[in-house]
């Protein structure tokens, strides 16, 4: 693995470069991005289909760096985060030939447990003794369906195992809430996360959020990978989204109840539609040949509902529906989260899950016996390696 980030940052060091921090501005496009930093946009043009898509997945905020030279004139490097797991690197080659590259983000995780009493609200105390918004709403949304907040009073208390990737020196992506625990009124309320699930210390699974299938009847032909070395090929990849292989003109419903925001085109994706979902879920449909009449930006949809059908434009090799699940505008697994009956574990996957709960139970309740106190954002250890994190007037 090669950890681009520091070898690019710690180019300010040996001689006078300059990195200079950005945020991803609202609808740019990976095209239009190269047209601006003077990029042939035939480094887009060259891709393969899997790679086109990947650059359609940069999120508008997400903080991207460019490297120039000592008098900040000539762009040398860019990298841009497209996941939790891996950026495109575009450098220049020996012969000053632009070239395009997707390598692994450079982090360091973290994972930790700790303790809180009861003073006001679980997510206000979280907050409190982290400074860990992030924190603070995954604990929260991982009991919501399960426990009524209202009933906590001063002095009960939270316990939580999580782990979170820090990337200089900062919180990189959402933390993990792997298991936690309420002590309310003399009772123990346990949570586990396993196999991105959550269930109760009886192998019983959690109820959240359900999705449908968007389509019926058809084979899965690509799965979720967040990053994964091509032995073939020699470098990475990511799918991040479930492909669905059927044929043209077979009907894609609507995952959830929700909002459309987006009906169009959008580069490798061809035709797409993008719905909006509460807690903070977004769906997207991508190659599609047509949309159902009616379908626009704004158009409110119910789950079940005919929104498209199958097709294969944009690069597309075939028919087939590109299914993409986000949560806060991070990719998921769809297949972690589409179900039609809450699940139970049984046999050898219940045993396996027992033995993990009763580990981190002790966790728990060490934690709440020991007082253990959280790290805070501020005892992270922030090295800036010289990069510039002010925005410059009309880049950010």
């Amino acid at each position: 693995m090669r950890f681009i980030l520091l070898l690019f940052l710690s180019l300010t060091l040996s001689w006078a470069a300059v990195v200079q921090k950005r945020a991803w501005p609202q609808g740019e496009s990976f095209l239009l991005y190269l047209q601006h930093a003077g990029i042939p946009q035939s480094i887009y043009w060259d891709l393969d289909r899997e790679d086109k898509e990947l650059c359609e997945e940069i999120r508008a905020g997400v903080p991207y760096y460019e490297l120039y030279d000592d008098a900040k004139k000539r762009l040398l490097q860019v990298l841009i985060p497209v996941s939790e797991e891996l950026q495109i690197h575009l450098y220049k080659d020996v012969k000053g030939k632009w070239r395009f590259e997707m390598v692994p983000v450079a982090y360091r995780k973290i994972e930790e447990s700790f303790a809180v009493t009861i003073t006001r609200s679980p997510y206000q105390d979280i907050i409190r003794a982290t400074d860990n918004g992030y924190l603070a709403h995954a604990f929260v949304d991982a009991f919501k369906n399960s426990f009524d907040f209202t009933r906590l009073q001063k002095g009960d208390k939270v316990a939580v195992v999580y782990s979170e990737k820090i990337r200089l020196g900062r919180p990189y992506g959402l933390p993990t809430i792997k298991a936690a625990l309420i002590e309310s009124h003399g009772k123990k309320r346990f949570l586990f996360r396993y196999n991105d699930r959550y269930y109760d210390e009886k192998g019983r699974e959690i109820e959240g959020f359900v999705f449908r299938r968007p389509v019926n009847h058809v084979r899965i032909t690509s799965r979720f990978s967040r990053r994964r070395w091509h032995p073939v090929l020699h470098r990475y990849r990511a799918h991040l989204g479930v492909d669905f292989g059927g044929r043209r003109g077979t009907p894609i419903y609507a995952a959830a109840d929700g909002r459309v925001i987006f009906a169009g085109r959008l580069g490798g994706y061809g035709k797409v539609i993008k719905i909006r979902h509460r807690d903070g879920f977004m769906t997207l449909y991508a190659h599609q040949s047509r949309f159902r009449r009616g379908i626009r930006r704004g158009k409110r949809v119910k789950k079940g509902q005919v929104i498209g059908y199958i097709g294969s434009t944009g690069m597309s090799t075939g028919p087939h529906l590109h299914f993409g699940l986000y949560k806060n505008g991070r990719p998921v697994n769809p297949l972690g989260v589409i179900k039609v009956t809450k699940r139970t574990l049984y046999g050898k996957k219940r045993r396996a899950f027992l033995a993990y709960a009763k580990q981190m139970k002790k966790e728990l309740e060490a934690a709440v016996a020991q007082d253990r106190k959280p790290s805070r954002l501020i005892d992270l250890s922030r090295t800036c390696y010289g990069v510039n994190e002010k925005p410059e007037s009309g880049k950010e």
